[in-house]
This record gives structure tokens, C-alpha cells and sequence, in this order.
């Protein structure tokens, strides 16, 4: 655990992940009796424990300051009936997630020192975790060398201009790194599900999107298309807990309203996309996001796995991404959403 986590609490999506504003919020106790939950991720993992797994008597900080050993810990944890296993993986979880941004960091730094350009694109239906892989993507990254892209609906100007104008302000500089959530692909499926284009501007698009990629990435930039895919009762939970968590609600909007009702037209409108816009020099990299966690840090290490960067050889974690959680769009892949 070399990276200091102390001083902030983690905000996440809907899964018990640093809650921070209550005492208890969606069936997760934020602050247990006499624990801090600034001290690192052991007692994070505390605090994402569902009451049912914490006792009314936890742990105390004078119990804590008397270990001396992760079997004392294991111990102390099964004396109060504190699930250990629950612990043990958010921990194995952080510590996995610092490695990868120690790398993320070098990555990044090569990129500023070569004049490197990446874009990595974000898609998936409501819910599917884009944003707060992007924060963990983003986490101890130079803010001068990246950017974070999140576009809101177009003016009326902009809906006058081309359509890939106002993306092309947004392209990474040399030396840069942008992270789109969400991108130029809402023409692909978001508007034409919801009414928002026609059919004729639909079909301009999938027609353009190909040739517009093409040239990014013959020009240098290096474009990675993330698709994150969940279930719908995954998807319906999580919009449901953003309802009751008053610090998610601005993630909330009219679309996820219809999110249940239009799957089937998000489905066609999805696979079209897939079917059009996969190509061999622009790919699309499906990530199975039932697990959050798994999700992060996979899509992590595909960005690390595709990048000859400096000291990469040094990485004091595997690189290779599991290919159950993350792999290359084909129509026989299995699919959740």
C-alpha cells in the first residue's frame, strides 16, 4: 500500500464503495463505532461492510494499534464475526488498483515526454460504470497532460455544424492523454434510440465514423474504444440506488427513465454499431462491468497492455488482461447486455 489513500473517502456507483455522507446509505454503514474510515483501505473495507457483517461493537482504534500482523488482524476480525473475506478483497482490491496507477503515472509521463496523443473512449448503457472506472483511470495523473471530455447536449450552433466538430476540438494535443465519457458514438445509439436524430443523419454517421477514425489514427493518435457491458437487472439496480443516494442524484437523468423500456432498441442500436464501426485499425473492447471492481482494473491494464512505454517492463503486476472481463468485440462473444 504505498500510495496514501488517507485523505480522501472513495465515491463510487451504487456497489457500497466509500459512501461518505451518512452514517448508513443503501444498506452500507459509512462510520462503524470507533472506526475512522481515513485510514487507509483495511478500514475502508470496514466501512463498505453491509450492517449484517458488522457488529454493533467493531473495532476500536486502541484494538487496532495493538496489531502487530495481518494473522492478528484475521483474528481480531473473527472475534467480532466480521466477514474476512469481505475485507480481504477490497484490500487485495486497492492494492491491485495502486499498482496499476504506478503505471498509469509512468505510462503518462512517457507519453508527455515522447508527444504521444491518446483517446480513450468510454460507451455502455446508463449505469455501466464509465465514470468512475474514468476516476480511477485518472486518480494521480498529471492534470496539465489529461483531460476528462463529458460532453453536454449540443447547441444550437453546434447542431448546425458537422457532427464530428465539436469532438475534434476535444482530440488529445501532443503529449496529452483525453478521456471521453462518452464520445461521438451517442449518434450511434443514444439519439436515434431516444428520437434525437434522423434516420438520414443516423446512416451519414455510420457511414462517416469509420473514414473520421481512420484518419486519427493514421495521423498518430492512439484511439481506444471501451463498450461497457452490464445486464439489465444490474443496470436497473444501479440507476435505483442512484435514486436514493441524495450525492448521486445529478447522475440521474430523463433517459434513465426509459433505460428499461427502450433495451431491446439500445440492444439492435448496440450491435449495429459493433457490426458497422469495429474495424481492424479502430476495435471495439467489450468489458464485462457486472463487477466494478473487475471492470476498473481490467480495462486498466488492456490501456498499460497496448503501450510500449518506459520502465513497463519493470511493472510489479501483471499486464495481461484477464479475457474473460475484457476482449475484442466478435458477434460469437458472450454478451450480458
Amino acid at each position: 500500500m504505498s500510495l496514501d489513500r488517507s485523505s480522501e473517502v472513495r465515491r463510487d456507483e451504487g456497489n457500497g464503495e466509500g459512501r461518505e455522507a451518512r452514517g448508513e446509505q443503501d444498506g452500507v454503514r459509512v462510520h462503524p463505532p470507533g472506526v475512522s474510515c481515513e485510514v487507509g483501505p483495511v478500514m475502508q473495507a470496514l466501512c463498505d461492510l453491509p450492517p449484517a457483517s458488522m457488529p454493533e461493537s467493531v473495532l476500536s482504534l486502541e484494538e487496532l494499534s495493538d496489531l502487530h500482523s495481518s494473522r492478528e488482524f484475521i483474528q481480531l476480525l473473527r472475534s467480532k464475526n466480521v466477514d474476512a473475506r469481505r475485507i480481504k478483497a477490497a484490500v487485495d482490491y486497492e492494492n491491485e488498483l495502486e499498482k496499476l496507477q504506478v503505471e498509469l503515472v509512468k505510462m503518462q509521463r512517457w507519453v508527455q515526454e515522447e508527444g504521444r496523443r491518446i483517446a480513450v473512449v468510454f460507451e455502455g448503457r446508463d449505469a455501466a460504470g464509465k465514470g468512475g472506472t474514468i476516476r480511477r483511470f485518472t486518480e494521480y495523473l498529471n492534470p496539465r497532460a489529461m483531460r476528462v471530455v463529458a460532453l453536454p447536449k449540443p447547441t444550437d450552433e453546434e447542431t448546425g455544424q458537422w457532427y464530428f466538430q465539436r469532438y475534434m476540438r476535444q482530440l488529445p494535443n501532443r503529449g496529452e492523454i483525453v478521456f471521453f465519457d462518452r464520445s461521438w458514438y451517442n449518434r450511434a445509439v443514444v439519439e436515434p434510440v431516444n428520437g434525437f436524430c434522423t434516420q438520414e443523419q443516423y446512416e451519414r454517421f455510420m457511414r462517416q465514423v469509420p473514414e473520421f477514425e481512420h484518419m486519427l489514427v493514421e495521423d498518430g493518435v492512439v484511439l481506444v474504444k471501451f463498450w461497457f457491458s452490464i445486464s439489465k437487472e444490474i443496470q436497473s439496480a444501479r440507476i435505483e440506488a442512484r435514486r436514493k443516494n441524495p450525492l448521486k442524484q445529478w447522475k440521474l437523468s430523463p433517459l434513465d427513465g426509459k433505460a428499461e423500456a427502450l433495451w431491446d432498441s439500445y440492444t439492435r442500436y448496440k450491435e449495429s454499431m459493433f457490426g458497422r464501426t469495429h474495424t481492424s485499425f479502430s476495435p471495439w473492447i467489450i468489458v464485462q462491468a457486472n463487477n466494478k471492481r473487475k471492470a476498473r482494473l481490467e480495462s486498466i491494464r488492456h490501456v498499460l497492455s497496448i503501450l510500449e512505454y518506459r520502465g513497463k517492463k519493470d511493472a510489479g503486476i501483471s499486464l495481461v488482461p484477464d479475457p474473460n472481463v475484457v476482449m475484442r468485440f466478435h458477434r460469437a462473444a458472450p454478451k450480458v447486455d
